[in-house]
């Protein structure tokens, strides 16, 4: 009886705390050679709105063709926030990829945590190269001057 208990148990926190499709997917892309932007956001949420608005995310995703673009809604219940992208003309760019993860937005079952990260405010942006994390942007809007920087630095050779 313990050990269908401990089976029961270790079942129900693995479903619990199971990475979604669209973290696996991710957990894969990001370990390509080159440069892997994952932008988590909602479209709900006034400042990612404003980085739309902005056209900041537009430009630099045509200005930087080689790097991947994974705009991940979260918190979202599930909805990947597409029309808004397209709105905005990033849905139909070649090097983005819309995910969403199926999340409840509020709650305790609300995500805390993203690709092994802590997930506590959107948007939040990480650059990966190689499955490593270079920079972790978590608390607000980005400055896409920046961000630039940072595809510079982490192609650089040391």
């Amino acid at each position: 009886m313990k050990n269908l208990l401990l089976t029961l148990a270790l079942v129900v926190a693995t479903s619990v705390f199971a990475a979604s499709p669209a973290e696996q997917q991710l957990a894969e892309a990001i370990k390509a050679p080159n440069l892997s932007v994952v932008h988590l956001w909602a479209p709900w949420c006034s400042n990612c709105q404003a980085e739309l608005k902005s056209g900041g995310w537009l430009k630099t995703v045509k200005a930087n063709p080689q790097v991947k673009f994974y705009f991940v809604s979260v918190w979202n219940s599930g909805e990947d926030g597409r029309a808004m992208l397209a709105k905005y003309e990033l849905a139909n760019q070649p090097n983005v990829t819309i995910l969403a993860d199926p999340g409840p937005r509020t709650g305790e079952t609300k995500i805390k945590r993203f690709l092994d990260l802590p997930l506590s405010w959107i948007p939040t942006t990480w650059v990966y190269k190689g499955g490593d994390l270079r920079y972790a942007l978590n608390y607000g809007e980005i400055r896409f001057d920046v961000l630039q920087q940072f595809f510079a630095d982490s192609i650089s050779e040391w």
